[in-house]
């Protein structure tokens, strides 16, 4: 119990880190002279989640994602009883962020960004926008599993996975924010009071999750042991 007591605080750690870098980031891009756009955010949330995923990976294993804890425990890579705990973990991580945002930026600018809460383009259907976070997090979660979780990959820390979103954000994130985190959408949802597309950021991601954990699992990684 102690060692999940220590591997959850990882998680929320770096839940922290990457939802204070990646919402903060679309907080900041509203302010005067701010003119990164789109490439500075998905760049910030790249390097963001590289680095939480890092710095947590040899503790928890760096999910940092409901969407990919989700993925591994539905190939038995985890435990439920883990899976379930490092949820929570993440979700507490995400909703401090945002608290954290809340009382260190000006609070007219935080109401204004909604805390950070990303949004669906107008243009986008429900089943296309589950359909387009699902293919993203497919990505992510193929990274996950070719980098981390393959015995024989090259050791790149966490920036082969938090690369994914550079390229995830800059063709998804105009759609649908590319969140590819249910904990993303969560943390500012909780603080702004702003539930819009909730469902999206949690369907589609643990969807595309799971569809790539199992193609990984049965096909392109060798057999492994469930775990205990």
């Amino acid at each position: 119990m102690e060692s999940l007591l220590r591997r959850s605080v990882a998680e929320a750690v770096g839940t922290f880190g990457f939802i204070f870098a990646g919402a903060g980031v679309v907080i900041a891009s509203v302010f005067p002279g701010a003119g990164y756009g789109l490439l500075g955010i998905a760049l910030v949330h790249a390097i963001a989640l590289s680095i939480m995923i890092t710095a947590t990976m040899n503790i928890s294993g760096g999910h940092i994602n409901p969407a990919v804890t989700l993925s591994l425990l539905a190939v038995r890579r985890i435990s439920l009883q883990t899976a379930l705990t490092y949820i929570a973990a993440q979700l507490i991580g995400a909703v401090l962020a945002s608290l954290a945002l809340k009382m260190l930026l000006p609070s007219q600018v935080v109401r204004g960004a909604l805390s950070g809460v990303p949004t669906i383009a107008s243009t986008m259907t429900i089943g296309k926008a589950i359909a387009l976070e699902a293919m993203l997090t497919f990505f992510l979660v193929s990274a996950v599993f070719g980098t981390a979780v393959n015995p024989d990959a090259p050791k790149v820390g966490g920036f082969g996975i938090g690369l994914v979103l550079f390229f995830d954000i800059m063709i998804g994130g105009p759609l649908t924010g590319a969140v590819m985190n249910p904990a993303r959408a969560f943390g500012p949802a909780v603080v702004s009071g702003t539930w819009t597309g909730q469902g999206i950021w949690w369907v589609g991601p643990i969807i595309g999750g799971v569809i790539a954990a199992i193609l990984w699992d049965r096909v392109l990684l060798p057999r492994h042991k469930a775990a205990s």
